[in-house]
């Protein structure tokens, strides 16, 4: 049998040979083999067959999506040369090459070179937003619109446009075009639609997107990944939740991005079920070893407080990204397990992984609740001299709160003066707490000054201050700031917890006697306390330190949950709690008291990390004494992305959510 003929062999006998080599060209572009695309050119060159105008947009796509912009100039030229320039599929294909390159001078030389039509007019709109330059695509837009040869704008075109909307400043310009999409019933193209809602995302408008995505009358995957995209990345977890289960009920099968924006809400919201039920998903389809859903999982199983499901899924892994270090990194330092995170950071390092800014953040606030400060700060000054990595806010808070709590106060405050960035509110607050920590009152109303300066309406920096006061005996300091709170109108969000029992939420506030086990958990609750009374008697420093107790809430949510799951669970097994503020002095030692009386390992996730109770001690080392607010926000600004809003704004949406979330488990379970 005669062995197959090469691809040369088979051209030199087609009827059209240019043609055979297009065709290849196009397959190679289809399955995304764009330097092989460009190497068969090569070869169709030396082979003396001569390109002509279905060539080079195959091409110049190969050269914009590989970044190639020596080799878009070389293939202008042979457009040149082959007289194939006029053609306006190749002329816009080659004005998208040069924009893709960031040549966007060159893309406008072609344009304005050349009659123009609207597919090169799309081209130029299109590279104009791709480079960030949103102006001069709406000043084209307006010339297609006077041009008097009749030309009309079309979908493309106002896909370009919004595309290039992606800030809140951008927000006027992008509800004119959604308005203009309107008036010319574009908005009917379900490319356009998508793309309006993935604008109002961007520009911060949540509220508007989710108006625009219900009134679609078809929705695609596309749709539904930027709602919930949108919804995780502006720190609304809960409504991630609703709507993954509304797309499931569609019957619009989840791809990579809908899970992973899924399991980041999990992680937020520490809904280990539903992150459970995701994890299977991805066997079945196939994704079990996309990175990202493989970090996400990691992520979501350590804030979620299972961290040996998250140190055997990133076992698993067979390549380890730097994101994959400071998801498990991080998991650890929310655990309390400050020395096993120093073990894997140099692990990271010595296994050639570069670390970057947000590792050090996971490592220095590790070391930070670990109290390990002569760690801390050889990490810090490595950062920079080592890595060449300029500190951000984030790093000096936690080196503030690191040195705070070794009661080195000075160097701290010298360290915030050597700042080459101006410090933000968590900066400021770091110190703050670190007054606390050791009654420095007139450090603490300094700090208090600056942060308040920044964050006028974060209550828990006025929280630590009467703390400060309360402990200094100064009454009239404690009036200033609660009157101080009531001419400002803060009001904090009511105290949480739940615990999850048999696929069921169980959602217990301060003070809340809806539970229908109300009665029997509040007599649990006396025996407990009394018990601990008995072998434990209060001490004066206990007292008023918690931001509950500031507002007036009575029994807190994390004794009710506790004494729930004690009512309803058999011995020996562990409960785990979640709650949206901190846990209290009095609360914490109560936790500690009765693991060691009724010898159960009990799990407390609160607004700052975790603490696992077994037999009298907790993991934190009794650090929720002394946290910091600086902490939770930095806490918060790693745990959800950030788009267009405060981590302020990002705490109060996902206090809200954790109040929310209780109706939710039943339908996932």
């Amino acid at each position: 049998m005669a062995a197959p003929a090469s691809f040369d062999d088979r051209n030199q006998r087609a009827p059209n040979p240019t043609a055979a080599w297009n065709s290849r060209l196009r397959e190679l572009s289809k399955q995304g083999e764009y330097r092989e695309a460009l190497t068969l050119y090569r070869n169709m060159l030396r082979s003396s067959f001569l390109p002509n105008t279905f060539t080079f947009p195959f091409l110049l796509k190969s050269c914009a999506i590989l970044s190639l912009p020596l080799t878009a100039s070389q293939l202008h030229a042979h457009l040149i040369r082959t007289g194939s320039l006029p053609d306006p599929y190749s002329r816009s294909s080659l004005i998208s090459s040069y924009s893709k390159c960031s040549l966007i001078h060159h893309a406008r030389k072609v344009f304005d070179e050349m009659p123009n039509l609207t597919i090169s007019y799309n081209a130029m709109i299109s590279g104009y937003t791709f480079n960030s330059n949103l102006t001069d695509a709406v000043s084209l837009f307006h010339q297609l619109r006077r041009d008097d040869r009749g030309l009309e704008f079309n979908a493309v075109t106002l896909l370009g446009l919004v595309s290039g909307c992606s800030v809140p400043w951008h927000l006027n310009t992008g509800v004119c075009l959604h308005c203009c999409s309107v008036r010319f019933g574009f908005d009917a193209d379900l490319a356009v639609a998508n793309s309006l809602v993935t604008m109002y995302v961007k520009c911060g408008e949540v509220e508007c997107a989710r108006k625009m995505f219900d009134e679609m009358p078809v929705r695609d995957l596309i749709s539904w990944n930027a709602m919930i995209s949108g919804y995780a990345q502006n720190g609304l977890a809960r409504h991630v939740l609703e709507l993954y289960g509304e797309m499931k009920v569609s019957g619009v099968s989840a791809d990579p991005v809908t899970l992973l924006g899924v399991l980041s809400s999990c992680a937020n919201l520490g809904a280990q079920g539903v992150g459970r039920e995701v994890e299977q998903r991805m066997e079945r389809c196939g994704y079990g070893k996309n990175p990202f859903l493989m970090n996400a999982l990691v992520n979501m199983y350590a804030r979620c407080g299972n961290l040996v499901r998250a140190r055997e899924v990133f076992e698993s892994m067979v390549d380890k990204s730097v994101v994959s270090w400071t998801a498990i990194i991080g998991g650890y330092g929310i655990h309390g397990h400050g020395e096993v995170a120093v073990e894997l950071f140099d692990q990271m390092v010595n296994s050639g992984v570069r670390p970057d800014e947000p590792v050090f953040v996971t490592v220095l606030s590790a070391c930070s609740h670990a109290g390990l400060t002569d760690k801390g700060l050889k990490y810090f000054e490595e950062m920079e001299m080592k890595y060449g990595l300029q500190p951000g806010p984030e790093h000096y808070s936690c080196m503030v709160d690191l040195l705070g709590r070794a009661n080195r106060l000075g160097e701290a405050m010298d360290l915030i003066k050597s700042m080459k960035v101006k410090p933000d509110g968590a900066v400021w607050g770091a110190l703050l707490g670190a007054c606390k920590i050791h009654r420095n009152v007139e450090l603490a109303e300094l700090a208090f000054q600056h942060v308040v300066e920044l964050e006028p309406a974060n209550i828990g920096y006025y929280v630590l201050l009467s703390n400060i006061y309360t402990e200094a005996k100064d009454l009239e300091g404690v009036l200033r700031v609660r009157v101080m709170m009531r001419e400002r109108k803060l009001k904090k969000d009511p105290g949480c917890s739940y615990v999850e029992y048999k696929g069921k939420v169980h959602l217990f506030y301060s003070g809340g006697l809806s539970h229908p086990q109300t009665k029997e958990i509040y007599r649990m609750l006396d025996e407990l306390e009394n018990l601990v009374k008995e072998v434990h008697q209060p001490d004066d420093t206990y007292q008023g330190k918690s931001e509950e107790l500031l507002m007036g809430t009575g029994v807190h949510s994390e004794k009710l949950a506790i004494a729930f799951g004690l009512l309803n669970t058999r011995a020996g097994t562990e409960i785990t709690v979640m709650k949206n503020l901190r846990v209290c002095v009095d609360c914490h030692l109560f936790i500690k008291m009765v693991s060691k009386i009724v010898n159960r390992q009990f799990i407390v996730r609160d607004a700052t990390r975790f603490h696992h109770f077994r037999g009298g001690v907790c993991s934190c080392k009794d650090y929720c004494l002394h946290v910091s607010w600086a902490i939770i926000c930095m806490n918060l600004s790693v745990m959800v992305a950030s788009i267009g809003i405060d981590v302020e704004e990002k705490q109060r949406r996902l206090k809200n959510d954790l109040l929310a979330f209780g109706r939710l488990i039943p339908f996932f379970s």
